[in-house]
């Protein structure tokens, strides 16, 4: 009797240590899976969502490196939150319009660098492996500027990006093969670093001057 009950504590105290050490497992684990499978979803328009199906199609087809649930997720963020933005910036009549408000304080964001610095930060913070994201303008330092991002697959170059727009749409996303666009968009590395070292730095954005109208040539860089 008493060798049977200590055989019984033996085997409880084995079963109880077996049970910690499994225990401890699941917590460490639990962490680095939550890292490799991210859980991130954003709610679209209804009307976008198709929309955003093409998106996807068409940035996993820049490269077979580009991983096709990035693409995705980049793809209903940018409609997302390009949604978001046009009901924060209050849109409303064209563009040119739009800068006019903002230039005269009726609006307080709304620039096209604006939209484009917005959704840098966002696409940024997703921290995908497979796309990169470049800062695209056309026309730069004159009242005819636009800026817009320009996603690429990792390691390709600008010129093969897809470019992502808003401003010139009246608040709507657009996009298109950056080589296909009406206008001819150059690369500014150096602006991407300075919009993310202030998004890192929590920082307040640089007040910059834009022009409202044809007659304006705004000096230094221009938002739109």
């Amino acid at each position: 009797m008493i060798s049977s009950a200590h055989g019984n504590a033996w085997q409880i105290r084995a079963r109880t240590r077996f049970a910690r050490a499994l225990a401890l497992v699941a917590v460490c684990a639990t962490p680095a899976m939550a890292e490799q499978q991210p859980s991130v979803s954003f709610q679209l328009p209804k009307n976008d969502s198709a929309k955003a199906e093409a998106l996807a199609s068409q940035l996993a087809a820049l490269s077979p490196r580009v991983d096709q649930k990035e693409a995705k997720l980049l793809a209903e963020c940018a409609y997302a939150t390009v949604s978001q933005l046009r009901q924060q910036y209050h849109r409303f009549a064209t563009p040119i319009f739009n800068n006019f408000l903002v230039y005269h304080g009726l609006r307080k964001r709304g620039y096209c660098y604006q939209w484009t610095e917005d959704l840098l930060v966002q696409f940024d913070a997703l921290k995908l492996k497979t796309l990169e994201f470049h800062w695209g303008e056309s026309y730069a330092g004159s009242w005819r500027e636009n800026n817009c991002v320009v996603v690429t697959a990792k390691g390709q170059s600008f010129n093969q990006g897809v470019i992502l727009d808003a401003w010139r749409h009246f608040g709507h996303l657009r996009w298109n093969l950056l080589l296909s666009d009406e206008d001819r968009y150059f690369e500014n590395s150096k602006w991407a670093e300075r919009v993310r070292a202030r998004a890192a730095s929590k920082s307040e954005r640089a007040d910059r001057h834009v022009a409202f109208q044809t007659r304006v040539a705004p000096s230094g860089k221009a938002g739109d």
